[in-house]
């Protein structure tokens, strides 16, 4: 076995070029501590200093073949480090704005005024296609839904049977389904 230890990192390289599992290892034990500080310095959170270096030798490993350094490993490995460094800071000054937003939101619970504001609109959509219907099946829908009575008792109080009840309820759901489109399952949730 080759003592990668003694070998220069251009040596390394050539190595990790041919898919040489061993000198991989080598460039990730020889750089990984020092990388780690020149992160942390940069970011002072150990979550994302891990993930920077993982994503770094992840990205070693499957660009190995086609990997060009014109600077040397070290000065590529420190670059590399630094940009990904500098990207997450920036990512995290431009999500900032949002979270603070979106926490002011959910603490001055708009979201439920937001909510409420779609329930509404929903069931005036809802109320809308009910209206719509023929006078007959209007009748039979809301005294289903609004009024919670079963077929048998609505045949009863419109003296008809049972069956065109059922019938009547099924032409109506699947109007309401046409419709309304995706919107339609939620009627059970609000009606």
């Amino acid at each position: 076995m080759k003592q990668y230890r003694n070998l220069s990192d251009p040596e390394l390289v050539n190595l990790l070029k041919a898919s040489d599992h061993a000198a991989y290892l080598e460039i990730y034990d020889r750089y990984k501590t020092a990388l780690q500080q020149h992160a942390w310095k940069k970011l002072g959170r150990a979550e994302d200093v891990q993930d920077l270096i993982q994503d770094l030798f992840t990205e070693l490993w499957v660009k190995r073949e086609v990997l060009t350094l014109t600077t040397g490993l070290a000065n590529y490995l420190f670059t590399a480090i630094r940009n990904r460094s500098l990207n997450l800071i920036y990512k995290r000054r431009k999500e900032a704005p949002y979270l603070d937003s979106l926490q002011e939101f959910i603490r001055e619970g708009n979201y439920l005024i937001d909510l409420q504001i779609r329930e509404k609109e929903f069931q005036e959509l809802i109320q809308k296609e009910v209206e719509s219907l023929p006078p007959r099946m209007k009748e039979v829908f809301k005294l289903c839904r609004e009024e919670g009575l079963s077929h048998k008792q609505i045949a009863e109080r419109l003296g008809t049977s049972e069956h065109t009840i059922a019938k009547q309820m099924t032409n109506v759901l699947k109007i309401l389904r046409k419709n309304l489109g995706p919107f339609y399952f939620i009627i059970f949730l609000i009606i």
